[in-house]
């Protein structure tokens, strides 16, 4: 009796010591969460508010620039548009950035510190310098047209800036650090045996890599288009600079109705607008990753 009185008591302890330390957890949590509420939960709020009012004084509440968004076709190629941005910058970085973390699992441990140092430099950098970086080389006598020109691939400068091509190519270098990162931390994890025991079966390279490397560097991958394409559809200094006033995107249709027009209702319609275009295509590829994975290893 003795002992199962003693058990209890001890069973009784470890559950409240438990209690406690989830009490004391909801307490670390609650400055988080707070800080959350006031720098993102209420700021949407505010911009949800401001959408519905017919007139930039905020005086008159209404549904008159819903309307005025949703009712001009300009607004949904616009929309199209910068989602097909995002698109393109994701796949170009694919393209690049896929085969340079295969090479980057390859190298040496010394050369491999050195290559992610190189990869992490770009974004100690601001991305004003970068951008203007690019202008200086996709401009008219800029170094790409110069190359161009001297090796005689092409007979006259080619028209780089102010163009998608020119921006697309600017922000796959601007955003490769994005899909690079995610990659080589996962493809590092992968056991070496594996393409070895792939070889030893008779598998090509061209087979173990899309039975092997590419199905457990999935999470890797699809973590990375997520980075690409939440930040160049929303990469507003880019798209301004690179593209100009020719190419209008969301960010600059959205930049200009609240800092030009002072329009800010429209401005919060188009914002709203941004924000779901670019999480419902986060949520389909979100949702399709984990579909590849779950086909992958069931």
């Amino acid at each position: 009796m003795r002992t199962a009185s003693f058990q209890l008591a001890v069973r009784k302890n470890m559950m409240a010591a438990l209690d406690n330390m989830k009490f004391r957890e909801w307490q670390l949590a609650l400055p988080l969460g707070l800080a959350f509420v006031a720098l993102f939960l209420a700021p949407f709020v505010m911009l949800i508010g401001v959408s519905f009012y017919n007139d930039d004084q905020l005086a008159h509440p209404g549904v008159a620039q819903w309307i005025k968004f949703y009712g001009d076709p300009f607004h949904y190629k616009v929309i199209a548009d910068t989602l097909l941005l995002g698109v393109k910058t994701v796949a170009a970085t694919v393209f690049v950035g896929y085969p340079l973390a295969l090479a980057f699992i390859d190298l040496p441990a010394r050369v491999q510190k050195v290559l992610i140092f190189v990869i992490v430099m770009p974004l100690l950098l601001s991305v004003v310098v970068r951008t203007f970086a690019w202008i200086v080389l996709l401009g008219r006598e800029g170094v790409i047209n110069s190359l161009l020109l001297r090796f005689g691939i092409i007979s006259e400068p080619l028209r780089l800036l102010q163009t998608e091509l020119g921006l697309v190519i600017a922000m796959t270098q601007i955003e490769m650090p994005l899909m690079l990162l995610p990659l080589i931390s996962v493809m590092s994890k992968i056991d070496p045996n594996l393409r070895d025991a792939s070889a030893a079966l008779g598998a090509s390279r061209w087979r173990t890599l899309f039975k092997v490397i590419v199905p457990l560097s999935m999470p890797g991958l699809v973590a990375g288009c997520l980075l690409v394409f939440a930040s160049s559809t929303t990469a507003f200094i880019s798209q301004s600079i690179i593209g100009g006033v020719r190419l209008i995107y969301l960010p600059l249709l959205i930049w200009q109705q609240s800092l030009v027009v002072f329009n800010w209702p429209f401005a919060s319609v188009a914002s709203l607008a941004l924000l779901v275009s670019v999480l419902s295509v986060i949520t389909a590829l979100s949702y399709l990753g984990r579909r590849a994975s779950g086909a992958i290893h069931g």
